[in-house]
């Protein structure tokens, strides 16, 4: 299956300076019959993008669920050749799975423990940073400041979501926002080499100091 979620996962990768160990690819799934199956938590819902894991005695489990639209989507305009109004919704929903897919993966192999809200906040940073660079590498010429705004304003919620779950969505968009729009000021321009410093560091604090960070800006 030629699915760049692959691509996705090394862009990340090399983004943060870490590895999952593991190929995502492997850990697809498409099939929405299966995706039910398997989500068994109490904030079981249909969606497009779900990362299920469970954890047993022997370490974690984890498929990686994105619907048949996302993948052909994916397939027919691949946004790390081109990222546009076509594939925007498609790469964000992948991303935002690669993204928790790498985060849990990379932390269960540090024997770090995260929470659902680190998570949600990890990936909505994710997306900015990789619209931002993969922008960049193309020459959209979008403007930091611009993206943070289409990426973090205007956005809605599932009506299915639990009052808890909606929280955290909102939180960590809140949040996000925050942190990037200090990411867009302070490197405006051509100073994506120092950016991708303050985000590695930015990837490996726990959720307490991540949340410090926000609220001081990078330093």
């Amino acid at each position: 299956m030629s699915v760049p979620v692959t691509g996705l996962q090394f862009e990340l990768e090399r983004l943060y300076g870490v590895s999952a160990g593991y190929d995502v690819a492997d850990f697809l799934i498409s099939d929405p019959v299966l995706a039910e199956q398997l989500d068994t938590g109490q904030e079981a819902r249909v969606s497009d993008e779900k990362l299920l894991v469970r954890e047993t005695e022997d370490g974690l489990e984890m498929s990686l669920y994105l619907a048949d639209s996302v993948l052909n989507c994916l397939n027919g305009r691949n946004p790390l050749h081109t990222l546009d109004l076509a594939n925007l919704q498609a790469f964000l929903l992948a991303l935002e799975g690669v993204s928790h897919f790498l985060y849990v993966a990379w932390n269960a192999g540090q024997g770090k423990p995260i929470t659902l809200f680190e998570l949600e906040l990890q990936a909505e940073v994710d997306k900015y940073a990789a619209c931002a660079l993969l922008m960049k590498r193309q020459g959209a010429g979008v403007p930091t400041e611009q993206l943070a705004r289409a990426l973090f304003q205007n956005v809605s919620y599932d009506p299915a979501l639990s009052d808890e779950a909606l929280d955290r969505y909102r939180y960590a968009n809140q949040y996000a926002s925050q942190y990037c729009r200090h990411l867009a000021q302070r490197y405006a321009g051509d100073a994506t080499h120092d950016m991708q410093s303050e985000l590695r560091r930015f990837y490996r604090l726990p959720q307490a100091d991540k949340v410090s960070r926000i609220h001081r800006g990078p330093t």
